[in-house]
This record gives C-alpha cells, structure tokens and sequence, in this order.
C-alpha cells in the first residue's frame, strides 16, 4: 500500500521530527509512505474573513495538486467522521483488498481546508471535535495508521 501524507507547513521543531522519524521507520515494515509538505501561505496581519478564505484557497490548489486521480483521499476535519482504531484499520484493510493501493491523507494548515479540498474528499475523517496543532496531528495520524496496520496483521500492540 502507498500512503501519502499532505499537509501544509514544515516541521521545524525536533520533538516532531524526530517522532515523524520514528514512526516513518515503522510504517517502512508494512508501506511505501511519502509526506509532502507544502508552503504554508502567510496571513496577513489584522485581515479578515475574506484573506482567511484567500489563504485556505492557496493552501488548497498546492494540496490539489498533490493528488493524483487513483488516490482515495482522506481529509483530516472537525466535521468529519469519527472512527474507532479498530474501525480505521478495518477501512485501511477493505480500501486494500478493494484495490485501493493509493491513499493520501490530508492536514491543512491552521485556517483549515478549503472548501474544494473538502469536496475532493473520499472520506472524511475525524480526530476529535477539538482543533490540534496541524504538527501534532502529524504524529497522531501516523501513530494510528501504524496501530492500524498492526490491527491488520493481527500484531500486538500496547494500548
């Protein structure tokens, strides 16, 4: 399976690097993973609504451009659908014996995704009903696509 992370801002701190890292080198044993990073686009300071929906718009055509038409997206929102571990491995294994071998997850940037990638979307997908630094959610989305692939493989794992 290939999985692509696509996500809005750089690491820049170690703490998250290094735990990307981490996980990255576990994920090799079961995936072919690829992160792609894209620029974050600056907010200008004291703007309003429509410079917020501006920037979500660039943010959004770099994440478009990312994916590719065989790619079963899942994008990381709020609104999204809330699954167990159990249920995102299960998705993980059906997406795969359905010949599904390209997923690309989506993280956007701190004013979230815009409304094109939303629609884009295959599955949407929630974490929690509260909002993560989009550089934690990194190391939680790859924490959990790892627990899955465990699940899967019927592999142990501590809880």
């Amino acid at each position: 399976m290939n999985i692509d992370i696509v996500c809005i801002g750089k690491l820049k701190e170690a703490y998250w690097t290094d735990a990307i890292a981490e996980y990255s080198k576990r994920l090799s044993k079961y995936c072919t993973l690829e992160i792609k990073e894209l620029k974050e686009t600056k907010l200008p300071e004291h703007s309003g609504s429509a410079e917020e929906e501006s920037v979500r718009m660039q943010e959004g055509e770099a994440i478009l451009a990312q994916l590719k038409r065989e790619h079963f997206v899942i994008t990381l929102e709020i609104k999204g659908k809330a699954f167990s571990s159990e249920q995102l491995a299960e998705k993980l294994n059906k997406l795969a014996l359905e010949g599904r071998s390209r997923i690309a997850f989506v993280i956007g940037g701190s004013l979230g995704l815009s409304q094109e990638v939303s629609a884009r979307a295959d599955l949407k997908l929630s974490f929690s009903a509260m909002t993560f630094p989009h550089q934690m959610m990194r190391v939680i989305l790859l924490e959990q696509i790892y627990r899955s692939f465990k699940i899967i493989k019927n592999e142990t794992y501590h809880k």
